[in-house]
């Protein structure tokens, strides 16, 4: 199947973003760069962003799932853009080709913003656009690529990371947290929300990568004890949780309990009860409009107004109030 990209007359004013096009090209990721900043959004009125797409190489090119793509335009569009979206790339060990090198270079030097999806990092780490930077990538790509870069500060315990002119995503799903939060911080919060419920997602994750990294199978026995524990934890919120008790309901040592359940969840028993209220309090804060915030702190287990806000501060960058201006139903 051929697939072929056109440029369409344009007549918005806003971003122009161009995302690359290659032979191999991840076809998911390219598509989450079209969702979100190429699909037409005529409510967002003439501001809206300008999309093209690079084909960095003569075509047709071959895609991921049995597609083959032409596009219109070469590296020539980079030098109109204003952010430059890099797909996962065709292999992380795959080298990238001189002109598109030289390309990225350049456009990022007039003052693009260049901006990665999960292996993509791979083309600005060649480009020589991440030293002395922290990035991210999926977390089975990070010991390889810090060995071939270690001047690049590798960070897989998050979802993305915006460093102004450079923005990296994690594996590919994060790449819609990313996309997001462009789109929230070049047109605000309700435009975010906007496009987050067009795609049927939240429009913001809290979490890391830890939680998806694959970890050895867990014995049934130990199955059978956390599963309906992580359940009553959840459901118990709002009441103080020791480590004592809860391994004694698992039914472990103190010591066993803690290493099995960091293996099991990849967080320690304080930060996942920690990001379970806070994702408590958000659900609540975003329907329950009637409700107090010191009743929604209460009963998400904060205790106390000041320490929601404290939390609410350090890890979303905003007061439990402005997130309910933000995200209330």
């Amino acid at each position: 199947m051929t697939v072929s990209v056109k440029i369409m007359p344009n007549f918005l004013k806003g971003p122009h973003v161009v995302v690359l096009a290659y032979d191999g090209l991840c076809t998911f990721e390219f598509g989450i760069a079209f969702e979100v900043f190429g699909l037409p959004r005529p409510e967002m009125g003439e501001g809206w962003y300008r999309y093209s797409v690079c084909g960095i190489e003569p075509g047709p090119l071959r895609a991921a799932g049995g597609l083959s793509v032409s596009v219109d335009r070469g590296l020539e569009v980079l030098a109109e853009a204003d952010l430059i979206v890099v797909p996962g790339w065709r292999a992380i060990d795959a080298s990238v080709p001189d002109p598109l090198i030289l390309a990225l270079r350049t456009a990022h030097r007039r003052g693009a913003r260049v901006m990665s999806l999960c292996s993509g990092v791979a083309v600005l780490a060649a480009a020589g656009l991440l030293t002395g930077r922290r990035v991210t990538t999926h977390w089975r790509y990070v010991a390889s690529l810090a060995a071939r870069y270690p001047e690049v500060t590798f960070d897989a315990s998050v979802l993305y990371i915006d460093e102004g002119s450079i923005l990296t995503a994690a594996g590919s799903a994060a790449g819609i947290d990313l996309c997001l939060h462009v789109v929230r911080g070049d047109f605000g919060a309700e435009a975010s929300n906007s496009v987050a419920r067009r795609l049927v997602l939240p429009p913001h994750r809290e979490g890391g990568q830890a939680q998806f990294i694959s970890t050895p199978v867990l014995e049934e026995r130990e199955g059978i004890r956390l599963g309906p524990l992580l359940e009553w934890m959840r459901e118990q919120l709002d009441v103080e949780q020791p480590i004592s008790l809860l391994a004694q309901k698992a039914g472990m040592s103190l010591r066993t309990f803690q290493r099995r359940f960091e293996k099991t969840t990849g967080l320690s028993v304080g930060e996942w009860l920690l990001k379970e209220r806070l994702r408590h309090a958000r659900d609540l804060l975003e329907k329950e409009l009637a409700a107090s915030l010191d009743d929604i702190a209460t009963a998400s287990g904060f205790g106390t107004l000041a320490t929601m806000r404290h939390h609410f501060r350090k890890r979303l960058g905003t007061s439990p109030s402005a997130y309910r201006r933000s995200f209330g139903a």
